[in-house]
C-alpha cells in the first residue's frame, strides 16, 4: 500500500547530524526513513527525486550495496537547499523484508505484529531470526499484539 509523507530540509539535516543513532517510532516512520535514500539515489541518477512517483515496492533493492545512506541523505539535503525547497511531499510503497539493507534506521520502537504480515517481515529484516525468540517470549508472557498492544525496542 502507499503511505504519503512530508519531510522538511531541517529534519533531513538533523538526521545527518544524528547519523548512526536514528531510532524510528513505528513502521510508517521506518518506511519513510528508508525511502529517503531512494530519493537521494534518484537525484544522483536522474538529477531529481521525482516525488510525484512513489518509491516503488522493490526500488530500494536496486540501490548498489556500496550506496551509503549518509551520502544519499546528504544528496537529498543538498538538492533541497539548491532548489530552495523547505519540504518535500512524497509517497512510498517500499516493501521491507529479509534481505533488505537498512541505510538509516539504527533502532525502532514498534508494536508486536500479526504472524505472516508484512510488518513482521519488516521486523524480521531488522533483527533476523531473533524475531522468533522475541515473539515466543511475548506470546508466553501474555503481551498484547496489534495497534493498541505492547511494543518493543529493537536494536540490531
Amino acid at each position: 500500500h502507499t503511505e504519503h509523507f512530508e519531510i522538511r530540509r531541517t529534519t533531513v539535516e538533523r538526521l545527518l547530524h544524528r547519523w548512526g543513532h536514528i531510532v524510528a517510532v513505528g513502521t510508517t516512520s521506518v518506511r519513510t526513513l528508508e525511502s529517503l535514500p531512494v530519493l537521494g539515489w534518484r537525484i544522483l541518477r536522474e538529477g531529481n527525486p521525482h516525488t510525484d512517483t512513489p518509491v516503488g515496492q522493490w526500488e530500494a533493492y536496486d540501490l548498489p550495496a556500496e550506496a551509503d545512506g549518509a551520502e544519499l541523505l546528504g544528496t537529498l539535503a543538498s538538492y533541497m537547499e539548491a532548489a530552495g525547497t523547505e519540504k518535500l511531499q512524497a509517497a512510498t510503497q517500499i516493501m521491507i523484508m529479509p534481505g533488505f539493507t537498512y541505510r538509516l534506521t539504527s533502532g525502532m520502537i514498534t508494536n508486536f505484529h500479526q504472524p505472516k504480515s508484512t510488518l513482521l517481515l519488516l521486523v524480521s529484516a531488522f533483527i533476523g531470526e531473533e524475531w522468533r525468540r522475541l515473539y515466543d517470549y511475548a506470546l508466553s508472557h501474555g503481551f498484547r499484539f496489534l495497534s493498541y498492544g505492547d511494543s518493543s525496542l529493537l536494536l540490531p
